[in-house]
């Protein structure tokens, strides 16, 4: 590990004042979760962040070829509707046995605000819904065309029309990694007008602060198979428009976390941006919010959603959390 869990503590709380009392999971990680992180390293998937140029290429190619968005990989068994809200294509899955039970999930999908929906993320919807819950799935527009002072508000209020149409189900809103940071974005604009919160945050390798500035980051940065700093910052950098990168619609890391509803964050000390989670939970906590923090030593970037141990463990912890609700 670059620098201890207790020296970021210290640096947090030297920065904001903010005491911080985060204790990792110590667990050494398991056989696959290091063959997962080697074939990453082989296959030199993060050379796609490796520089702001290889960002700016992708989302020329990306602009050229038609969005893809359609459920790839959700399994059977499960009615899906496409419907639309705030101008954006929303999908709504649900069992075929109890279309109308179980609680209402929100799931804001990853990928640097400038990739679409992928397999894996309707794998993970699927396995929602066949738990019980009804999914409620935005196809967000993305950057450049997009960007965040349009997709922060228009967020909120698809939540805001989710919430009123909930009746007695809980609404959880569920995020990985930019979806993750897009969905505090949103909950924090819900409590800046006036309107009711969902019951629950579910952040997965939450990005939530795009300058990634912190002087630990670039030594963390060296050991993360899947992120890169130049690429994730002109990600944002293009999410960010004619905002600045601090914004908290952009960075809700910066926001106001009083009245957010209660959390459960996931994140790993091989993701460069679990600074970060640390620094959400103790300011969560500080304002009075309720936080289940999994920190796992030597898990990548959206661990939860891996073919390992961990992820299965972190998965059970997720559909619990989606039944039952967060307390």
């Amino acid at each position: 590990m670059a620098m201890s869990i207790g020296k970021l503590s210290s640096e947090h709380e030297r920065r904001t004042g903010v005491p911080c009392d985060i204790t990792p999971d110590d667990t050494p990680p398991s056989w696959r979760s290091r063959c997962i992180c080697a074939m990453l390293r082989l296959l030199r998937v993060k050379k796609r962040l490796a520089t702001a140029a290889a960002v700016r290429d992708a989302t020329h190619r990306l602009a050229l070829r038609p969005a893809s968005h359609r459920p790839k990989g959700l399994g059977g068994g499960l009615k899906v509707t496409l419907m639309h809200g705030a101008g954006w294509p929303v999908y709504h899955t649900a069992s075929r046995i109890r279309p109308d039970g179980g609680n209402i999930v929100v799931f804001l999908h990853g990928g640097g605000y400038i990739h679409e929906i992928a397999r894996a993320h309707w794998r993970f919807i699927g396995l929602l819904t066949r738990d019980g819950s009804r999914c409620v799935v935005p196809i967000y527009p993305l950057a450049p065309a997009a960007t965040a002072g349009d997709v922060v508000p228009a967020t909120g209020l698809l939540l805001r029309k989710v919430l009123r149409e909930a009746e007695h189900a809980k609404v959880i809103v569920i995020g990985n990694s930019a979806g993750a940071g897009l969905a505090l974005a949103a909950a924090q604009w819900l409590r800046d007008h006036g309107y009711r919160q969902p019951d629950g945050l579910v952040l997965i390798s939450p990005g939530v602060n795009a300058s990634l500035d912190s002087p630990e980051r670039k030594a963390i940065a060296a050991r993360d198979p899947l992120l890169d700093i130049p690429g994730t910052v002109e990600g944002a950098r293009l999410y960010a428009g004619g905002l600045d990168v601090t914004h908290p619609y952009v960075s809700p890391l910066n926001g106001d976390f009083r009245d957010l509803p209660p959390m459960l964050v996931f994140s790993g000390t091989r993701d460069m941006l679990y600074p970060d989670s640390i620094e959400l939970a103790a300011k969560a906590r500080a304002a009075g919010v309720p936080v289940e923090f999994h920190l796992r030593k030597g898990q990548p970037h959206n661990y939860p959603g891996l073919p390992t141990p961990e992820g299965r463990q972190a998965r059970a912890i997720i559909l619990r959390a989606a039944t039952r609700g967060l307390r």
